[in-house]
């Protein structure tokens, strides 16, 4: 099918399609059949969803005639559409790409007869229905992660009683929006406890399991950055309330340095402040505090007023 064309390969998956959907098994088997494209010299494009990689090739831009074989990889392969009146993208790829060899890698067949199966040239199945065994999934042979930072990400949108001094929305959004450009895994996380629910924690040994093995704490929370650093881990604080309340008082009062107020919290000092979190001397600090205070305090005080007559 190449009619003497030099190869040039296309490869897609349910992560080419705008109505598909990308997982991260999606994603690997892709890097997986990358690597192993490029290890045997072979050209090749990847053709990705327009909403999860705006600025890459999207499958309706790639033309058919450059390509002479395409490669289907991950995933189930089937005809059924994904809603009503749209039309299967599977076999709307075979459409389009009818002069090209198509291979299909890696994938579920749940009916060998499916036209969305026996159109393929070729199937390599990693597993097909009535078969009780099927062959190592992709995402097994993708290069190996990179080790990125594990962040919890503790925010609040309430503490009304600040009244015109709040700015949580503010906070919150300069935050998520400063988190989704930096390279590291992100963990939502609520400090409120629930035992009805197992998507909260039920006790604080459940949140401190958690925040112990983190790496970085950003927050907006008081014991967002607290209870993270009782578990010896890093937080970097933003202050939600204008001119600065509970959480810059609080890291005052701890000598703990990687706090904003939320007029401060640009991506150039989050960056700053997250570079120091992770390092040698952000973990050293943290670790200070998970041991427990000595003695004074609020505790102390308490005592000597309630050891004095009553009346």
């Amino acid at each position: 099918m190449t009619g003497g064309r030099s190869p040039r390969i296309l490869l897609t998956g349910w992560f080419s399609f705008l109505n598909g959907e990308v997982t991260a098994g999606d994603l690997l088997a892709a890097e997986a059949v990358q690597d192993a494209l490029r290890g045997a010299g072979l050209a090749y494009d990847t053709a990705w969803s327009p909403v999860f990689r705006p600025g890459a090739l999207h499958l309706d831009d790639a033309d058919p005639a450059r390509y002479t074989d395409l490669v289907f990889a991950c995933g189930p392969v089937h005809s059924r559409p994904p809603a009503d009146g749209v039309p299967s993208p599977l076999l709307a790829l075979h459409d389009r790409f009818a002069a090209c060899r198509r291979v299909a890698v890696g994938v579920s067949v749940t009916d060998p007869d499916d036209p969305a199966v026996t159109r393929f040239d070729h199937v390599l199945p990693r597993d097909t229905d009535g078969q009780p065994t099927g062959v190592p999934d992709l995402s097994l042979r993708a290069p190996a992660p990179s080790g990125l930072p594990l962040v919890g990400v503790v925010l609040t949108g309430g503490q009304h009683e600040y009244g015109a001094r709040r700015r949580h929305s503010e906070a919150g959004a300069a935050v998520t929006d400063w988190l989704r450009t930096v390279e590291a895994a992100r963990l939502p996380m609520d400090t409120r406890l629930d035992a009805r629910d197992w998507r909260l924690p039920g006790t604080p040994d459940e949140l401190h399991a958690v925040l112990s093995r983190l790496d970085v704490v950003v927050t907006t929370r008081l014991h967002g950055m607290v209870l993270a650093l009782r578990a010896g881990t890093p937080a970097l604080a933003v202050d939600p309330v204008e001119g600065g309340a509970k959480v810059g008082a609080q890291a005052a009062a701890l000598g703990w340095p990687a706090v904003l107020r939320c007029e401060q919290a640009e991506a150039a000092e989050l960056d700053r402040l997250l570079a120091w979190c992770l390092s040698a001397e952000g973990r050293e600090r943290a670790a200070r505090h998970t041991a427990r205070p000595a003695g004074g305090g609020l505790l102390d005080g308490l005592l000597r007023r309630l050891a004095q007559p009553y009346g």
